[in-house]
């Protein structure tokens, strides 16, 4: 998806007409237009505007796909094999709503996924407010862990959606879920900063324009 691409869904999504994002962004209805039609492109400063105006960076907008960093270098077996194994236990846990097991703190949520020496174990509490943490474990060591906390916004906070956009994940963003991901009149962003090593990050969803949901996470290799 390309950047003309990108503002026609993003624009759509929030329910604006390229006058009113226009008017938002203080440029000309033909100046959306263009944009719009692959035919120009915004200076810095209206492109830093429109990622404020619809919660996404300015990687997302300028690189094609879903512009992610590529996670992928390193020996065989290494973090290529830990990134795909964490996207197969994501889908096959809490997001693909099965392989959930007894709890293992006061009153908390728990799933589990084992696979070619590889364990993955994801542990929260709470529920419209909630805190958890994942890892992972590599023959009996603990080889990674990310921490998350968040919140429900609004009554409109959809858990399927959330769900069905962490199942999205890919291996050039495998942290929660991808950079953008839109279903109806739901938004799902995250934005990240560092690497499958060491990384913080920020996601939230938006209905018909209204954030009702955020959650913060951070994590990384464990040595």
């Amino acid at each position: 998806m390309n950047f003309a691409d990108k503002l026609q869904v993003l624009r759509k999504n929030r329910g604006y007409t390229q006058e009113e994002l226009a008017e938002a962004l203080r440029v000309s209805r033909q100046a959306v237009a263009k944009w719009e039609a692959g035919q120009g492109y915004p200076d810095i400063g209206n492109l830093i505007a429109v990622s404020e105006l619809f919660h996404v960076t300015v990687d997302y907008l300028v690189k094609d796909g879903e512009c992610g960093v590529d996670l992928r270098r390193g020996e065989p077996g290494g973090l290529e094999e830990l990134i795909a194994f964490r996207l197969e236990a994501n889908r096959n846990t809490y997001a693909g709503f099965s392989n959930a097991c007894p709890s293992t703190r006061l009153d908390s949520h728990d799933y589990r996924y084992e696979k070619g020496g590889y364990v993955y174990h994801d542990t929260y509490v709470g529920g419209e407010q909630f805190a958890g943490q994942e890892a992972i474990w590599k023959d009996g060591t603990a080889v990674y862990a990310m921490n998350y906390l968040g919140r429900v916004l609004d009554q409109r906070f959809s858990g399927n959606f959330l769900k069905e956009a962490l199942r999205a994940a890919s291996p050039d963003h495998p942290y929660r879920g991808p950079r953008f991901y839109q279903s109806g009149e739901y938004l799902y962003t995250a934005r990240v900063t560092g690497d499958m090593t060491w990384f913080q990050g920020f996601e939230e969803i938006y209905c018909g324009g209204d954030k009702v949901y955020e959650c913060f996470f951070h994590g990384g290799s464990i040595r």
